[in-house]
């Protein structure tokens, strides 16, 4: 059912993307030739739930920094049961419009979002929808 795209910036480099290493250290490309709106940094406390919406235009890149989240996802007028993928540091996952998603804070953690629409400043509410309830469950 995923309709969400994952993958591991330091494990999952596909072209045209690259990582270049060296006696230095390392540089991964995230993002070749893309169109992004808005950048966020989040920070969130351990247990904290976040999310339970959709977007309607827009799609969001989450690039996971620290610590670790349970993504929670469906997808919208859909009647599957939502799942969830652990993501851990150097995960990468988009979520595209029409996808409820929400994050459950394992341990404290720190996420980069990248907004390729209209969610993000003096817009960060003009397309998110909250639904009732929460998609996350107890496993």
């Amino acid at each position: 059912m995923k309709i969400m795209k994952f993958k591991n910036i330091w494990k999952d480099v596909e072209t045209p993307l690259e990582l270049h290493s060296d006696n230095r250290g390392t540089i991964v490309d995230v993002f070749y030739k893309d169109q992004i709106n808005h950048v966020a940094v989040i920070k969130s406390n351990e247990g904290a739930l976040r999310g339970n919406h959709y977007h309607k235009k827009t799609t969001q890149h989450m690039l996971i920094t620290k610590g670790s989240l349970e993504y929670w996802f469906k997808p919208l007028h859909s009647d599957v049961q939502p799942e969830f993928i652990l993501l851990q540091e150097g995960d990468f996952i988009t979520t595209p419009p029409n996808e409820i998603h929400a994050l459950k804070i394992v341990d404290e953690n720190e996420f980069v979002v990248f907004t390729a629409g209209p969610r993000g400043g003096l817009d960060y509410e003009s397309d998110t929808f909250r639904i009732e309830g929460t998609i996350v469950r107890d496993e």
